[in-house]
């Protein structure tokens, strides 16, 4: 199989305002496109990062709680590359964000560390 990129990471929120305002106010993603779907009681929020789309935030009536930590089966964070980790923190910090200490990639030797979106969603800076 020859795959081009990632194309896109589905979200599933439980409160769509809170998380809509962490994605768009907070970490700054451009809004493609907001739909509401009645049939589903649910919204489609398309957000991209620097030009690219990137994720689709959703919400949806009484979504199940999924564990997320310690090391639970599934996903276990979405990772977004910075060019200087210590600016991103410091800006996180400014709007109220808990980052967790920097560590380094006994791997790679690179810097990153970890914080959460509005339902615990373990989120990751990994710097450039």
């Amino acid at each position: 199989m020859l795959f081009n990129k990632i194309h896109h990471i589905a979200i599933i929120c439980s409160d769509y305002e809170k998380s809509k305002h962490f994605y768009v106010n907070v970490l700054g993603l451009e809004v493609i496109k907001e739909t509401y779907r009645a049939a589903r009681e649910s919204y489609k929020l398309d957000l991209a990062l620097n030009g690219n789309y990137i994720i689709e935030l959703f919400s949806f009536p009484n979504p199940p709680k999924r564990p997320s930590r310690p090391e639970a089966q599934g996903l276990r964070h979405l990772a977004f590359e910075v060019d200087d980790i210590e600016v991103v923190i410091s800006n996180l910090k400014e709007k109220d964000i808990a980052v967790e200490p920097i560590r380094t990639d006994e791997l790679t030797g690179k810097r990153f560390t970890f914080f959460s979106d509005p339902d615990d969603l373990p989120l990751e800076l990994y710097e450039k």
